[in-house]
Order: structure tokens, then sequence, then C-alpha cells
């Protein structure tokens, strides 16, 4: 027999599957606390309880490279730089819409540019095709 629906062990509610976190962990393959308490707890976290402690966290995760690596890389690779800007851009505007993965058809996606000259013309892999598309570009060259 199959269930649709579990119970929150913070709340105590009985809800469908789709209102909890997946987790392959479990059981039944889903979070035993629903998405509701969940982000409670996420947000308590990072702004009452740990708050200086995960400031500090995010400022050194946002600064992994200082600003002239930025400046050097961007300087480096003009056309490659734009072309990401584009997409970003176009999907932000409605004008280009993300797809699911080319080879696997994964949902979370990344453009992968064959040319850089066409900004917009994009084949959509998912991150791990993505790293060997490169690779496969690299090991070519």
């Amino acid at each position: 027999m199959t269930t649709t629906e579990k119970t929150c062990f913070k709340c105590n509610k009985t809800l469908p599957f789709e209102a909890f976190y997946k987790h392959k962990q479990m059981g039944d393959g889903h979070l035993n606390k629903c998405k509701e308490c969940a982000k409670k707890d996420v947000f308590i976290h990072r702004h009452v309880t740990h708050r200086e402690k995960v400031l500090a966290y995010d400022r050194a995760r946002g600064s992994r490279q200082d600003h002239s690596y930025l400046v050097e890389y961007r300087a480096e690779n003009k056309e490659k730089y734009a072309a990401h800007n584009k997409v970003a851009f176009a999907i932000k505007s409605g004008k280009l819409m993300k797809l699911p993965c080319f080879v696997c058809g994964a949902e979370k996606t990344e453009g992968h540019h064959p040319d850089y000259s066409s900004p917009l013309d994009v084949v959509w892999l998912c991150p791990a095709h993505h790293k060997q598309a490169h690779a496969l570009v690299k090991k070519a060259a």
C-alpha cells in the first residue's frame, strides 16, 4: 500500500508529499518536517540564534576571489563574459527559456555556449554534462 500523505513531526499536520522536501535517506523519500516548518527553522537559525556566525560565513564565501581577479578575468574573456550576461538577461526578460538537459533531461540546467560569438545559441546541460562538455573541448585542444 502506498500513501501520498505524511505527518510533520513539528506541527503535527498531515500534508501531501509535495509539502515535504525530498530526502533520499528517509524511508519514504521525504523529510519528516514539512517545508513550512523547515523554512521557519532555517530563518530562526540564520537570523536569530546564529546570526553573526552565518553573516561571517556568507562574507567569507562571497569573497573567494578578490576584485582584481574578476577585473582581470573579464578583460581576458570579454566575449565569454558578454555572452554569459546576455543569456542571463534574456532569461530574466523572458526572451530565452531554460530547457531540460539535452543529454539526460534533468531540470536544473546551465547554458553551454558552443560558440561565444552567438551568445543566445546555447545548449542546455545539467552541471555534470556541462563539465563533461568542457572536458571534451580541453581534451581535443
